[in-house]
């Protein structure tokens, strides 16, 4: 939790300091036209009481807080965009205590030079984990220990071609990709345990082709889904047996402070566990967007938050 709160801090201390600078600036240099910051600020809450409620139940309230940023320098034949994904939440049930609901960091960069239209040579490199420990029985802290920071983490540096025809489509081919898996946690490196060889190893070094895919669409008004996936394959041992990743985020948009959130996240990795995984989660509460509604290729002006 204490990792997320100072991670969270320092993008959006990041953020305010650019902010201000730039506003002090009454001539802006060249370059800073051509950066878009897209971005959402969430915090949902859900809660439940009962009193005397013959059909039963236990008191719980719970927390999703989030943040999703899109970086993007586009100028001439240049694209480089940048990802910030980051999200912690919790439950209090009566009886049962507190539980871990949701915990990602996704940070992701990706620099392509254009050859063709909407076509890009493209390298990038990619980080996933997260900010605290899991335990099986429900992320119960009294079970067993499965998970921490880092534990696994997961880095992916390649080559490839991008096609991004639009802002809301986006898909990356790397046949040449090297995948690190990281175990930080001492307790959990063992044997067997996300693919590791032997007792006592901190980390996996596997080399691939890694496909990854973004597709955004409105589905009516103030109701958008954005669908992300993946597939990796490992050429050193058993391509076969494929990393295989799909997420979806149901926006539902009340007004400009208030949205709901329904997310879905899909896995299967043999080095984790022989079964796919599955992840759902659903909110209300409030939202701040960092978006003026224009697509950016359409508008390469970009920094209109700084002119409000």
């Amino acid at each position: 939790m204490k990792k997320f709160l100072l991670i969270l801090s320092f993008f959006t201390g990041i953020y305010a300091s650019a902010q201000e600078e730039l506003k002090k600036d009454s001539v802006v240099v060249d370059t800073v036209k051509y950066w878009s910051v897209l971005g959402k600020n969430t915090l949902m809450i859900n809660q439940a009481a009962f009193s005397n409620w013959v059909g039963g139940g236990a008191n719980n309230i719970g927390w999703l807080a989030g943040a999703n940023y899109n970086l993007t320098y586009e100028k001439d034949k240049d694209l480089w965009e940048n990802i910030i994904v980051l999200g912690y939440g919790q439950n209090d049930t009566k009886g049962l205590g507190i539980r871990k609901t949701q915990d990602v960091i996704t940070l992701s960069t990706n620099y392509g030079r254009k050859f063709s239209k909407s076509w890009y040579l493209s390298a990038g490199a990619g980080l996933q984990s997260q900010f605290a420990p899991g335990y099986e029985d429900g992320n119960n802290p009294e079970a067993k220990k499965i998970s921490n920071f880092m534990a696994p983490g997961y880095l992916n540096l390649g080559m490839g071609i991008t096609y991004r025809p639009n802002d809301d489509l986006t898909v990356t081919l790397r046949p040449t990709n090297a995948r690190w898996t990281f175990v930080l946690d001492k307790d959990l490196q063992l044997a067997g345990n996300y693919g590791l060889k032997s007792d006592g190893d901190s980390s996996l070094l596997q080399f691939g082709f890694l496909g990854t895919a973004m597709y955004k669409l409105k589905l009516m008004e103030d109701i958008y889904l954005t669908n992300t996936a993946s597939v990796f394959s490992n050429y050193l041992d058993r391509p076969d047996r494929l990393v295989l990743a799909y997420g979806a985020l149901l926006n539902l948009k009340v007004n400009k402070y208030i949205s709901s959130n329904i997310t879905l996240d899909l896995l299967y990795d043999h080095n984790q566990i022989e079964k796919t995984q599955l992840k759902q989660t659903l909110g209300i509460g409030f939202a701040y967007t960092l978006d003026n509604g224009v697509k950016r290729s359409d508008r390469k002006d970009s920094q209109w938050w700084i002119k409000k």
